[in-house]
């Protein structure tokens, strides 16, 4: 992983987050409390503004900033997991090194564990982690059996989506649509979208990048 990756992936999530604002919206109205979007837009816009501070960084250490960043920045529960995310992502790639798609899957696994224990959630909660954990499962799996890129990214673009739509048929226990019981169901989590949507951007980030 270098840091203009980072930068470049950075851009892209901004890209997709914009272009998919009416969808977003339309969910957390359903069942959330109308503040998602406006949050993952500023976070995204946040780390696309740092670009420049972050292009002489290390990649652990502008992830480590960026999670500083959104920590700061992003109000309601989002800020604190998804600067987790990031710091945790950091702390790994700095003990381990970063050259291999192996330490980075370590890596986004760690980042993930991070969301559940300071989330103190799991798969089956209708949030996030519904997308999270299946794709850091299956990144940490196929990059043990060392498969090329593009089955890496085809399979967790997959196993994203199929992780969203997951969520229709859940009944939340956090956050605020944890208070609509049975009528969370037919709902799509907007966290977890979110993440199926940022996987997708990155994982076509990596595959342009491959095909240059």
């Amino acid at each position: 992983m270098k840091t203009a990756f980072i930068i470049t992936a950075a851009q892209a999530i901004q890209q997709t987050i914009l272009a998919n604002e009416n969808t977003l919206e339309a969910l957390d109205r359903e069942i959330g409390d109308g503040d998602h979007f406006i949050n993952m837009k500023r976070g995204a816009s946040n780390i696309v503004d740092m670009q420049a501070e972050l292009a002489g960084l290390s990649p652990d250490a502008a992830l480590n900033k960026i999670g500083m960043k959104l920590l700061s920045t992003i109000g309601g529960a989002s800020g604190p997991l998804l600067a987790s995310f990031f710091m945790s992502m950091a702390k790994v790639l700095k003990e381990n090194g970063d050259e291999s798609t192996l330490k980075i899957a370590a890596a986004f696994a760690a980042g993930v564990q991070a969301i559940i224990q300071r989330g103190k959630a799991s798969v089956g909660e209708k949030t996030m982690l519904d997308v999270l954990v299946p794709v850091s499962n299956q990144f940490v799996l196929l990059a043990t059996q060392n498969c090329d890129t593009k089955l890496i990214c085809a399979t967790l673009i997959k196993v994203a989506e199929e992780g969203m739509q997951s969520t229709k048929n859940l009944i939340a226990t956090k956050g605020r649509a944890a208070g609509l019981g049975e009528r969370a169901i037919g709902h799509i989590d907007p966290g977890a979208k979110s993440c199926q949507l940022m996987i997708e951007a990155v994982c076509k980030q990596v595959l342009e990048n491959e095909s240059r």
